[in-house]
């Protein structure tokens, strides 16, 4: 059977109604199916027996329907079209996230896989269509986030609002005039039962919403509440004795994702290895630093891998030098500059390197105080003739990209082995400005990007050997929408003469 507009639309609606079954349900009720498509029953009774017989569905008489692999992987690819569209319309187009529904619903089944795969590499990989859906990867992964609602959520403490259910425009015109886009927070004040309602308090006001509508607002706890309950530790740590605030760490330079100020003591090497998982995707780097004579100069390198939805495979890598140009004293931070050349050795039709070797610059600082380490760095990454995907592979486009980055971090010492941390850093990357063709004038556009990461690092010292392994949550925002990761470390230092 070849894809039409009603075979598209009768596979996502299956496919929303799937997602949306209980644990002890296995098919769509054709009842449901029928009013979730605007059709009588028998007008959907003929159309999924057709799927049926394509090997799209599996239906069965008087009990209801379900899809095969096949189904769900075209459904998926039609539901990712249309949350990406959403998302364009909306940070491109400027146009309201209550329109951009019934525009998708038409957009979905014009567009190429290949102009919705520019559009994603445009908007940065997003995780969430405005309203907070998730959107499914290139091979028809769908993430499945657990969220609370207003309505099952702890009273009295902030929620972020993640997903807005209901597509309908005068809903989502709702929500908007009562701060209740994703992104916003608010705090849950009382529920009253014999009132059906939710009293709630958001942008400095308080207000009441029905409980049937606070059950179509999905939140999650407060991300940054982590960091308040570390800065408030920060507070009382100022107060402990002098004698364990006047101790050195006994865990440096293993922070996971903002550099610190530490080359290597001369005569010991190390093997530092990270993994990022993302939904269905995965990086890899693994970095081995070497101090030069002495100290004061570090040699690095560092090499990576990862599989982004386009198939696994290298990426580019980096080879570093850093220099230690102050180390930490009274009043004075540590600080080690570092430049970095980037060799183009990831495949650039693949999503995984940019064609052009490269200069990354860091700054990092570093400097402790009493249980607390501070770390803050600086930089960018420079890219001056990166190949940009034309319409034709044999048009070698170069593009000049600049992107800059801010870092910072707070460590706070548990126990001599055991480290608390939380890290944040600001990217803004800079990528080609058409996502459909190259611009003749090489235009480019910046997508900003901001991680906060709770996490938490130990280890142990072997003689002359140290082992640290680490693991981390990050949270990545990127224009509005949001994305949870998990991140797990490994550090191996030891000595390589006596």
């Amino acid at each position: 059977m070849l894809t039409s507009h009603t075979v598209e639309n009768y596979l996502k609606a299956i496919f929303l109604a799937q997602v949306a079954l209980l644990p002890s349900e296995q098919l769509v009720p054709m009842g449901q199916l029928a009013s979730a498509l605007g059709v009588v029953p028998g007008t959907a009774t003929t159309m999924v027996k057709a799927l049926a017989e394509s090997g799209l569905v599996r239906y069965e008489p008087y009990a209801g329907v379900r899809l095969t692999p096949a189904g769900e992987k075209l459904a998926a690819r039609v539901l990712r079209r249309h949350r990406l569209i959403e998302l364009f319309l909306v940070q491109v187009m400027g146009m309201s996230w209550t329109e951009v529904h019934d525009e998708a619903e038409h957009l979905e089944h014009a567009v190429s896989d290949r102009l919705i795969e520019r559009i994603d590499e445009m908007l940065g990989r997003p995780s969430a269509d405005p309203h907070g859906d998730p959107i499914p990867g290139p091979e028809g992964t769908l993430s499945r986030p657990e969220y609370d609602t207003l309505m099952t959520c702890k009273v009295g403490e902030d929620v972020t609002v993640r997903r807005v259910s209901d597509q309908d425009s005068e809903f989502l015109r709702f929500a908007e005039r009562h701060d209740l886009k994703p992104g916003q927070v608010v705090r849950v004040e009382d529920r009253d039962p014999a009132a059906d309602c939710v009293k709630l308090r958001g942008q400095g006001r308080e207000f009441t919403i029905g409980a049937r509508a606070a059950s179509k607002v999905l939140v999650e706890v407060v991300v940054a509440l982590v960091l308040m309950v570390l800065l408030s530790s920060a507070a009382f740590a100022q107060t402990a004795p002098a004698r364990k605030s006047a101790e050195p760490f006994a865990i440096t330079d293993n922070s996971f994702l903002v550099e610190e100020a530490f080359n290597q003591e001369a005569g010991v090497f190390q093997n530092i290895a990270v993994a990022v998982f993302v939904n269905s995707n995965w990086s890899f780097n693994f970095t081995q630093e070497w101090p030069v004579v002495s100290q004061a100069h570090q040699f690095s390198y560092t090499v990576s891998a990862l599989d982004n939805g386009f198939g696994s495979g290298i990426g580019d890598t980096l080879l570093n030098y850093r220099y230690q140009a102050l180390t930490e004293g009274p009043g004075r931070p540590a600080f080690s500059p570092r430049a970095s050349l980037v060799l183009p050795s990831g495949d650039v039709f693949r999503l995984r390197g940019s064609g052009s070797p490269g200069l990354q610059v860091n700054l990092p600082f570093s400097k402790q105080t009493g249980d607390w380490y501070w770390h803050w760095n600086g930089g960018f990454t420079w890219l001056p003739k990166a190949e940009a995907l034309a319409t034709d592979p044999a048009d070698d486009r170069r593009i000049d990209l600049f992107s800059p980055s801010l870092a910072g971090s707070g460590i706070y010492r548990v126990r001599q082995m055991f480290n608390l941390m939380v890290e944040g850093v600001l990217l803004y990357n800079e990528l080609s400005g058409d996502f459909n063709e190259v611009s003749p004038d090489g235009s480019t556009v910046r997508v900003t990007s901001f991680t906060l990461s709770p996490g938490a690092r130990g280890g142990w010292n072997l003689g002359d050997q140290q082992l640290i392994l680490g693991v981390a949550v990050p949270v990545t925002w990127v224009e509005g929408s949001a994305e949870t990761g998990v991140l797990v470390y490994l550090s191996y230092e030891l000595p390589f003469k006596k």
